[in-house]
C-alpha cells in the first residue's frame, strides 16, 4: 500500500508539471504522402509531408515537447536518437520495449530531455521498418552564452544520409519476420538529403546542390539513417575536419574520406579552398559479404562554387574505399579521440564491477528461417512493453537470464561451428544492472554465415570505446592497450567482422534501455537486448513515473 501510495503521489506531481511547465512545442503528423524517385511515384510514410523529416534546433540542457499524431495506416512510435532522456524512458520510443505504439488516428506527447549531449542527434521512427522514410536531423547547438571549441563555422548544413526501397518497405519486413527472407532485397538507391544524385536514372535535376563561397568554412552535420548499410563518404578535391560524432565533440582530425556506420552520426568542417568548380560529394556502401547481396551504387551531391566561371562539363567523383575495406573503416573509428580538456572532461570508469563478453551471431532455427543472436539468445518482442511490466511489476513478460558470457568460447572467427552451438534460444531475456554499477563490454564479432559487421546502438546511455581490434579479444592482453586517456563518447559503435570493440558506462540512469544492431535486418532477426538499471536510494537516482498519455498495448 506504501509503495502504491508513493507511486500516486508521485504520477500526480508529475502530472502537474508535466501540462503546467512551458517547454517549446512541436508538432508531428505522420502521414503517407506521394514521392517520386527513380522515374517511379509512391506512397511513403512522413512526418509533417516531409522526405526526409522537420530538423528539430535546440540548445544544450533544453527540454521540448513533440506532439506525435498518427494518421497513417500503421503503428508507429519515434526514437529521439543519442538523447540520453535521463530517469525517464517513457519518452525513449522503441516499440515494445519502452511503449506501445501509436495506434492510426491516436496520439502522443513526447517530453524530450537533453543535458550532455551537444553537435548532431538524429530522430526516427522504431517500429517495423517505418524509419526508412521517417526520420530527422536533432540539432543541439550549445547552450547559450557559450561557443564551440572550433572556430565558428560560416554555415551549418544537414547531410542525411538515406536510402530508396522500390517495393512497399513493410511488404519486405513482413517477409523478413515471418521467414527470415528479404536476403535478395536491397535498396535501389541511397540518398543525401532525399535525392539519389545524378548518377542515377530520373535524378539529374533534383539532386542536392550546396552552394558554397570561397574561403569561408561549413559545419556538415552527416546522419547515417540507412536501413541496413553503413557508408564511406567523400568530397571530391576536399579534406575535411573531424570535429565530433554521436553528439561530442573529438579532437580535430583531417581525412580525405569518413566513415559512418548505420545509425551514427559525425560532424565535420569543410573549407571552401579549391578552385571555384563544381565538385562531388559521394557515398557508398561499405560492406564485409555477410548474408546476401548488397546495394553497391553511389549517391552524389553537388558542391558548387558561387561566381562567375564556366564549370567542368561533369563534376569529378571523389576517391571511397573499396566496399570491403575493413582497415579503411576500422583505422577511422580508431582515429576519434574525446576533448578531455577543461571544459569537456573524461569520465572513464576505472575500476570495473560488472563485465560481460556479449557474441553476435547469425544462425539458422533448422527450418531455414534465418535468426540473429547476442550470446545465444536471439530476442523476441513481448506482447506489452517491458517498461510498463517492469514498472508496473507485471510477471511472464521478461526474464531476467540474460547471460553475461557465451555459452561457448572458442576461435569466433571460424566459419564452421558445431551445429549446438549454432542454434540459439529464443526469447524476451533483459540484463538487470544495480544502480551505479561501472560496466565493461566486449562486443565480439564472428564469421557464422560469412560474419558481418555490426553498429550497435545503446539507449539512455554514451558510452567511451575505450578498445577495438580485429580476432578474438584476449581478456589478458588487450586491456593493456585500452586508451583510458581521451576514448571517444558514442552511442553507436561499428563491430567489425572477426573483430571486438570494448566500451566502458557507469549505470547512472535509471529505467529500461534498448541494445540492439542498428541494421534493421539484424535487429529484426534478434540481435538485441535490454538493459535494466535499478533505482537508486536518493530521489534524483529514481525513475520518473510515466506520463498521462502512454499509449495502450
Amino acid at each position: 500500500m506504501k509503495v502504491f501510495t508513493s507511486k500516486l503521489l508521485g504520477f500526480l506531481v508529475f502530472f502537474f508539471f508535466y501540462h503546467c511547465q512551458a517547454f517549446p512545442h512541436y508538432k508531428f503528423v505522420v502521414k503517407e504522402v506521394p514521392y517520386t524517385r527513380l522515374c517511379n511515384t509512391k506512397n511513403i510514410l512522413t512526418v509533417n509531408g516531409q522526405f526526409p523529416g522537420p530538423a528539430l534546433y535546440v540548445n544544450k540542457g533544453d527540454t521540448i515537447v513533440v506532439d506525435v499524431y498518427n494518421r497513417g495506416k500503421y503503428n508507429i512510435t519515434i526514437h529521439w536518437h543519442g538523447v540520453l532522456q535521463p530517469r525517464y524512458p517513457w519518452s525513449d520510443g522503441p516499440e515494445y520495449i519502452t511503449q506501445c505504439a501509436i495506434q492510426p488516428g491516436a496520439k502522443f506527447r513526447q517530453k524530450i530531455i537533453f543535458t550532455t549531449e551537444e553537435g548532431t542527434l538524429w530522430w526516427h521512427a522504431h517500429s517495423t521498418w517505418l524509419r526508412a522514410t521517417v526520420h530527422g536531423a536533432l540539432i543541439i547547438y550549445p547552450k547559450m552564452g557559450t561557443s564551440y571549441p572550433f572556430p565558428k563555422p560560416d554555415a551549418e548544413i544537414p547531410i542525411i544520409l538515406g536510402d530508396w526501397w522500390k517495393e512497399d518497405i513493410m511488404e519486405l519486413y513482413q517477409i523478413l519476420e515471418r521467414d527470415g527472407d528479404a536476403i535478395q532485397h536491397n535498396s535501389e538507391a541511397f540518398l543525401i538529403n532525399g535525392q539519389p544524385g545524378d548518377l542515377y536514372p530520373c535524378s539529374k535535376p533534383e539532386t542536392f546542390r550546396l552552394k558554397v563561397n570561397r574561403g569561408l568554412t561549413y559545419l556538415l552535420r552527416i546522419v547515417n539513417s540507412i536501413l541496413v548499410d553503413s557508408l564511406f563518404f567523400s568530397v571530391a578535391n576536399h579534406t575535411v575536419t573531424v570535429v565530433g560524432s554521436d553528439g561530442s565533440y573529438l579532437k580535430p582530425f583531417k581525412r580525405s574520406f569518413i566513415f559512418i556506420p548505420a545509425g551514427q552520426t559525425v560532424d565535420v568542417l569543410l573549407e571552401a579552398n579549391q578552385s571555384p568548380n563544381h565538385y562531388y560529394m559521394a557515398a557508398s556502401v561499405y560492406s564485409t559479404g555477410g548474408i546476401g547481396v548488397f546495394n553497391n551504387s553511389t549517391t552524389t551531391a553537388i558542391i558548387e562554387y558561387n561566381g562567375n566561371y564556366t564549370p567542368s562539363s561533369r563534376p569529378v567523383l571523389p576517391y571511397l574505399p573499396s566496399h570491403s575495406d575493413t582497415a579503411a573503416g576500422l583505422n577511422f573509428t580508431a582515429s576519434l579521440r574525446s576533448l578531455a580538456d577543461k571544459e569537456h572532461p573524461v569520465d572513464v570508469p576505472m575500476e570495473i564491477n560488472t563485465h560481460f563478453l556479449y557474441k553476435k551471431i547469425f544462425c539458422a532455427d533448422g527450418k531455414t528461417r534465418t535468426l540473429a543472436s547476442v550470446n545465444n539468445i536471439s530476442f523476441l518482442n513481448p506482447s506489452i512493453d517491458i517498461l510498463q511490466a517492469y514498472y508496473c511489476c507485471i510477471q511472464g513478460v521478461y526474464g531476467t537470464n540474460f547471460p553475461d558470457f557465451p555459452l561457448f568460447v572458442f576461435d569466433f572467427t571460424t566459419e564452421v561451428y558445431p551445429m549446438d552451438w549454432e542454434i540459439p534460444n529464443v526469447g524476451t531475456e533483459v540484463k538487470m544492472l544495480d544502480y551505479n554499477s561501472t560496466v565493461e563490454l566486449v562486443f565480439q564479432g564472428t564469421n557464422l554465415l560469412k560474419g558481418s559487421d555490426h553498429p550497435m546502438h545503446l539507449h539512455g546511455y554514451l558510452f567511451y570505446v575505450v578498445g577495438l581490434g580485429m580476432g578474438n579479444f584476449d581478456k589478458d592482453k588487450d586491456p593493456l592497450m585500452y586508451n583510458l586517456l581521451d576514448p571517444p563518447l558514442q552511442n553507436t559503435i561499428h563491430i567489425p567482422k572477426k573483430g571486438w570493440v570494448a566500451i566502458r558506462f557507469k549505470a547512472k540512469n535509471p529505467g529500461v534501455w534498448y541494445m540492439h544492431c542498428h541494421f534493421d535486418k539484424h535487429m529484426v532477426w534478434g540481435m538485441d537486448t535490454v538493459f535494466i538499471v535499478k533505482d537508486g536510494e536518493s530521489p534524483e537516482a529514481k525513475m520518473l513515473p510515466p506520463p498521462p498519455d502512454m499509449p495502450p498495448c
